[in-house]
């Protein structure tokens, strides 16, 4: 089948100062992106290439459906895990067996996107060999990349960024137009001098002084910090001072080198020993970064403390060496790339500082990791979720410092923090990665350790998680022997779970369903994770499921809901849900299976499990034709095929989910007609993952005539409703009568926040009302 392809979520980097306009880039950029598929964006550190990319890619995203997506690659050290970050970035989440790249490639053949990779200098060999598998295997992907050196590719074409033009100082500055640089400066030192303005009394010196950097953005930014302290000719004179010293010393470099490294010293040098100490040390931090992280890693007890740490980081962010913004967990700080390798050279200075530092954060790393694995079968899944995906770079760090090292202790703490973050790696979609790290870990730690044990089992569900069952199964037989040789009961029961998955799914029902029974009569052991045991449960019930016990599979099936519910866990209960759903669906119950499987949804959507909201909407859409809703059910097979598509073309290769999707259009191309049906079937193919969740659980699809659903999913006549609002609409006036604004009331039901102004204004409309106290009012004289 075909399909619209949605638009994607762009990701483009948040810009939090303004944007000097460089007009002249802007539409060169645009119009080379017109007429090449592949545009590098060249210049010295410093000089504003990520910035002017981000603003090319804005102006252009119209023209591509798939929307454009930005790759971060200056945390990333590893040329193997190049096309595992762009697949990231794009929202693929590849389960076959295939290379990484040519999967990659596979995923976005039909597709039109812009691409944009961010720092490809020091991967350049990666980036070339990705760019070219893109350009010669698609005919609708287009790369934008950043690089102080060229690809080297013969479809290349070079945009030269070169510093900020500067009016002569000793010319006419009369004009109203100032100029970029000029205006750059004027707007950051108005941030740290309020009402600070270009004058005809200073534009000269501000001129001379951007000459004197060049007109590089990066030195002006941090030379206008220093206002706060300095008048614009007092700067000049100290700035000159540096420039001579520096240049005494260093004559070979280039220029332009020379003064961004002259502004970047002065800056350091004006810092406070404990400003410089953490500029250092958070260099190991390629990512963005949030206090306790800085914290943990800054401090070590003697030369600096963790309160110590706050201070200095709020002086970085003063003097714009640290920038600030929004995480998921609340403020974040990043060094620009130009200020990170800055602070590398100055800690590498020191022997052992570099290594301490890295130590430090693979440390608090396992700690972070350790607490999330703790919390995971509980409330606050999809928080768990959004800080380690926030702490992405940290991760890879840690894990390449540990398993890098030569100290035998450091490579067993990089198998440890590997093997801890099985749920990320299996829950969240991200197999192939996680597959990656761990038999990294594995081959650096062969000896019997009850981290190796753990790390062959993570190792047989990852690989299972890709469609390598052989080598699932060969790894999680090893794992449960080794745990059972050090007497570990409960990495052996981990074990076991996964060699019962590799046996369901490869067809072995009968002797899969004997070992969930023993597993679950035989209930958790000390130490297992109370979510694998929890999938026991589920594992159970598919086995019943398929062997046609539906009755059986319900029993296990809410049992392990209500388990799940007592400790306010949503990963496995959204299985459990998705189970009771094919349970129901097995007993022909279409009404409860489409209940369970809504809910199950939407806590899919909830902790960004892909996987699931396609094996969900494809499950949906068979009800749907059951209940005689074709028109939403070709809705949701093209949005179902749009999912998979981000996951694996072939369904995961199973015949029961191909013959169960082929059935379903059957059914509802038959009732509708083709072109009915391909109308509907382009609408569901052209949402992004919210709004087809929104649409697969809103209760407003069409029904067979004289028939509604009720609010508790039941059937009733037109004449018993008494209101005129759906059930999710009566869900979201109850939260407005609560006083929830509309982003909280999106966060509560897991959908977009547009979704939820939808249902607001379809709410207002319906009632005929003006505000939302209106609404308020009325749920109040309703109840």
């Amino acid at each position: 089948m075909g399909g619209s392809a949605p638009r994607r979520d762009r990701r483009l980097p948040v810009e939090t100062t303004s944007f000097v306009d460089r007009r002249g880039e802007q539409t060169e950029g645009r119009e080379l992106l017109a007429r090449a598929r592949l545009v590098t964006l060249t210049g010295p550190g410093g000089v504003g290439k990520t910035r002017l990319a981000a603003r090319v890619a804005a102006r252009v995203q119209r023209a591509f459906p798939d929307g454009v997506h930005f790759v971060h690659l200056a945390g990333l050290d590893d040329p193997e895990l190049v096309p595992l970050a762009v697949a990231d970035a794009l929202g693929l989440h590849d389960h076959s067996v295939v290379p990484p790249l040519d999967a990659l490639v596979d995923q976005v053949r039909e597709r039109r996107l812009l691409l944009v990779l961010d720092n490809c200098e020091h991967l350049l060999r990666s980036c070339a060999e990705l760019v070219a598998a893109l350009l010669h295997g698609t005919a609708g992907v287009r790369v934008l990349a950043t690089s102080r050196h060229r690809l080297a590719l013969t479809e290349e074409h070079l945009l030269e960024v070169g510093p900020l033009p500067v009016p002569d100082p000793d010319g006419d500055l009369t004009g109203a137009e100032a100029g970029p640089a000029l205006t750059l400066f004027a707007d950051r030192a108005a941030a740290v001098v309020p009402g600070f303005r270009l004058t005809a009394a200073n534009k000269a010196a501000v001129a001379r002084l951007c000459r004197r950097l060049d007109g590089l953005p990066l030195a002006i930014e941090l030379a206008a910090v220093r206002m706060r302290v300095l008048g614009v000719e007092q700067l000049l004179e100290r700035l000159d001072d540096r420039y001579r010293v520096l240049t005494a010393g260093s004559s070979a470099a280039l220029p332009r080198h020379q003064t961004l490294r002259a502004t970047v010293d002065w800056s350091h040098e004006l810092c406070t020993p404990e400003e410089r100490l953490v500029w250092a040390r958070a260099s190991v931090l390629a990512g963005a970064f949030d206090l306790e992280t800085a914290e943990a890693v800054c401090a070590d007890g003697e030369r600096m403390r963790p309160q110590e740490v706050l201070e200095a980081v709020a002086g970085l962010v003063d003097k714009s060496v640290l920038g600030r913004e929004a995480g998921p967990d609340g403020v974040r700080y990043r060094l620009l790339d130009t200020l990170r390798h800055y602070g590398l050279e100055r800690l590498r200075r020191r022997a052992g500082e570099e290594s301490a530092a890295r130590r430090r954060q693979r440390e608090w790393m396992q700690r972070r990791a350790a607490d999330c694995e703790r919390r995971w079968f509980g409330p606050g899944q999809r928080e768990i979720v959004a800080r380690l995906r926030a702490d992405q770079a940290h991760l890879r760090s840690a894990l390449d410092f540990g398993l890098g090292a030569p100290a035998p202790g450091e490579r067993l703490a990089g198998l440890r923090l590997a093997g801890t973050l099985w749920f990320y790696w299996h829950a969240c979609g991200a197999p192939r990665e996680g597959r990656v790290w761990v038999e990294r870990a594995l081959d650096a730690n062969p000896g019997p350790t009850t981290e190796r044990a753990r790390g062959l089992w993570v190792s047989g569900l990852l690989a299972a998680a890709t469609q390598d069952m052989a080598e699932g199964l060969r790894r999680a037989r090893e794992a449960r022997a080794l745990a059972g040789r050090l007497g570990d009961p409960a990495e052996a029961a981990h074990a076991a779970y996964v060699v019962g998955v590799v046996r369901l799914f490869g067809n072995e029902l009968h002797a899969a369903l004997e070992h969930f029974e023993d597993a679950v009569a035989r209930g958790p052991v000390p130490g297992q994770h109370l979510s694998l045991h929890g999938l026991d449960q589920v594992e159970l019930a598919c086995a019943l499921g398929f062997l046609g016990e539906a009755d059986r599979a319900v029993e296990v099936c809410e049992r392990a809901r209500r388990r799940c519910e007592e400790h306010g866990e949503e990963w496995v209960r959204s299985y459990v849900l998705r189970m009771l759903a094919l349970a129901h669906t097995v007993k022909e119950d279409w009404t409860k299976a489409a209940c369970h499987a809504r809910e199950a949804l939407r806590l899919k959507l909830a902790v960004h499990d892909i996987t699931g909201i396609a094996l969900t909407l494809d499950l949906l859409a068979h009800i749907a034709t059951r209940e005689g809703a074709h028109e939403h059910a070709a809705a949701l097979l093209g949005g179902a095929d749009r999912a998979w598509a981000d996951i694996d073309r072939a369904r995961w290769g199973s015949a029961d989910l191909n013959s169960l999707r082929r059935g379903s259009e059957d059914r509802a191309r038959g009732a509708l007609g083709p072109a009915a049906f391909e109308k509907s079937y382009e609408k569901g193919g052209g949402l992004g993952l919210e709004e087809l969740v929104a649409l697969a659980t809103e209760d407003e699809q069409p029904r067979p005539p004289g028939t509604v659903r009720k609010a508790d999913g039941r059937r009733g006549s037109r004449a018993s409703r008494s209101t005129p609002l759906t059930r999710r609409e009566t869900e979201v006036a109850d939260l407005v009568a609560q006083g929830l604004a509309n982003q909280q009331i999106a966060d509560r039901l897991v959908i977009a926040r547009r979704t939820a102004e939808g249902h607001v204004e379809r709410i207002l409309s319906k009632l005929g009302f003006s505000n939302r106290s209106q609404i308020a009012a009325w749920v109040t004289a309703r109840r």
